[in-house]
């Protein structure tokens, strides 16, 4: 019985997931027309733009996409139904309570984030979300968060929900999601009282506009740092200003059907308030004088949290900062790590006017990132250009261009955060809230650190992560990656077998697939050298199937552990 039970339950769970994947695709939406040969872009550009704007792309899919052209592809992801991880969260909670399935929650988010990067269709919502998480961090790393992962869920589906709307937004939503308020310790900010001698939390008041909007100096439009006549730079807030912002954000706590002072401190709790908006409390808000930016909010007679809000709001989205400070990191999460002033301020043009008079349209900011010509058509060879690729983002690029399929449809990839052992970063799990790595990191004592350039993914490079994502690698390869026994996800080489007994046709598909066809004269007659040294039997036919796989894991593995694949170019 409880056999038949745990089947039957199976069934309904595999449906309902299928119903949350099928909302990543069109949906009957009528192909697009192909575009004339003359003007489909290259097979190698189109791998490479899905590499940038995307999780990678098989075979099938960089076809596709050069046959569409980009425009139709972002017409496309644009208009894409928005896959929730809130949904696939609570189908796993009920199967889980269901069934006595006991589990780390946790597990539920990284399963569905693994889950919409290897066959999710909205990959451009999903990348710029991933991109937005490392920008507006909230983390599960951390006690308060990571007791409410159904919360995280929620965070992720706003910043994805973002993604494609307004920037005013983006940071309405994400000042007002709970868990913002716990990380940033904002939810259950109290008003001051001289009397007590307590004053305002100022945290996020401070990292509102340290990380999240305008940066910590004044920036030209192209994001090169503003200079007095001192030739010092010029901080963009004083602490003064933080003192007065901090009051703005008073009076927010739990969303609830009453405004009690136990509902305010988390009694009483309401089961949906970790993925609805904090709602004010006036009684909590301060009523004095708010002075930040040089805005000024009046005294109130009578608490309006909201407008105080609206006020802060309003004067961060409209400081000039604001477009360089977030498309350069926009840039830096999508395609390369140092782009030059121009580019910066040809994204941040894009933000302040999307041509059509309105200001933060991130569509626009987005097309501006991925379609820029020094997003394209990079310089060849320019060591300023490129990005390291993140362990996370290698990984699903691999899983991604050979098709993977998940056996449980869940995706059973958890934490991934040891260095030694797996990949050194799990998504949603930033250590702090500067993210995995700072923008401005420069590796000390190196070249490029002479050369005054920023990687930002070498903060979590090190000797044990190096290796640990190796020998990931190797184990993903031989054996397929997540849980289970054979491991839940395996790719398909089917297409790459079928050229396994011609090495250098089989390296090239591989350049193509995994470097965008950037692979270098000496690197593919390594590869082909070592793909040869593994020999296919003329006579036994189960051995020489094996050999052909074995040369297809080889290759991929010296590819993905080539200096010329872990930079993006």
């Amino acid at each position: 019985m409880g056999r038949l039970l745990r089947r039957t339950l199976d069934g309904v769970r595999i449906a309902a997931l299928a119903l949350v994947l099928a909302a990543c695709g069109g949906g009957g939406t009528p192909e697009p027309p192909t575009l004339p040969l003359a003007e489909q872009p290259a097979e190698k550009d189109v791998a490479r733009f899905l590499s940038q704007a995307a999780f990678g792309g098989s075979g099938a899919q960089i076809d596709r996409t050069r046959r569409i052209g980009f425009g139709a592809w972002f017409d496309e992801q644009f208009a894409s139904p928005h896959n929730l991880h809130q949904v696939y969260f609570d189908t796993q909670a009920q199967y889980a309570a269901q069934v006595g399935e006991s589990t780390s929650q946790a597990n539920w988010v990284y399963e569905n984030f693994w889950r919409i990067a290897v066959v999710g269709n909205d990959q451009l919502r999903h990348r710029v979300a991933f991109a937005l998480s490392q920008i507006f961090v909230v983390s599960l790393a951390d006690e308060n968060v990571g007791g409410n992962p159904r919360g995280v869920a929620s965070y992720l589906d706003m910043l994805g929900r973002n993604a494609f709307g307004n920037f005013r937004t983006l940071i309405e939503d994400v000042s007002l999601h709970p868990m913002m308020g716990l990380y940033l310790s904002h939810l259950r900010n109290q008003k001051e009282d001289p009397a007590r001698g307590r004053v305002p939390d100022e945290n996020y008041a401070r990292e509102v506009m340290q990380l999240f909007t305008i940066g910590l100096y004044e920036l030209n439009a192209d994001g090169t740092v503003r200079l007095d006549s001192r030739n010092e730079p010029i901080e963009t807030y004083t602490n003064e200003d933080v003192t007065g912002l901090a009051k703005v954000f008073t009076g927010w706590s739990w969303a609830g059907p009453d405004k009690s002072d136990t509902r305010f401190f988390g009694g009483n709790a309401d089961p949906e308030r970790a993925v609805r908006p904090m709602q004010a409390y006036p009684k909590f808000h301060s009523t004095s004088e708010k002075r930040f930016l040089g805005v000024t909010v009046p005294a109130q007679a009578t608490a309006d949290p909201a407008a105080s809000l609206r006020a802060a709001l309003d004067r961060l989205h409209a400081h000039p900062n604001v477009g360089p400070f977030i498309g350069k990191q926009l840039i830096q999460r999508l395609v390369t790590s140092n782009p030059s002033p121009a580019y910066v301020a040809r994204v941040a043009a894009a933000f302040d006017n999307n041509g059509a008079g309105v200001r933060g349209d991130m569509k626009a900011v987005i097309r501006a990132v991925l379609l820029d010509p020094e997003a394209r058509n990079p310089v060849a060879g320019a060591a300023d250009y490129g990005k390291l690729r993140e362990p996370v983002l290698r990984i699903a690029h691999w899983l991604r261009t050979f098709n993977a399929r998940s056996a449980s449809e869940r995706y059973l990839i958890g934490n991934t955060d040891n260095p030694n052992t797996s990949l050194g970063q799990t998504a949603m799990r930033a250590p702090s809230v500067f993210n995995f790595y700072r923008p401005g990191y420069i590796p000390p004592n190196t070249a490029l650190a002479q050369a005054g350039l920023v990687a930002p993914e070498m903060q979590i490079t090190h000797e044990s992560s190096v290796a640990g994502y190796l020998n990931t690698l190797r184990s993903a390869l031989s054996s397929g990656i997540g849980s289970g026994s054979p491991r839940d996800l395996q790719p398909d080489y089917g297409e790459a077998i079928g050229l396994a007994d011609r090495p250098d046709a089989l390296v090239d598909r591989l350049a193509l697939l995994l470097l965008a066809g950037q692979m270098s004269d000496e690197l593919r007659a390594q590869l082909i050298d070592a793909v040869g040294s593994v020999a296919v039997s003329p006579t036994n036919a189960q051995s020489a199937a094996t050999a052909r796989l074995n040369r297809v894991k080889l290759a991929i593995f010296l590819i993905m552990a080539a200096p010329e694949y872990l930079v993006q170019k």
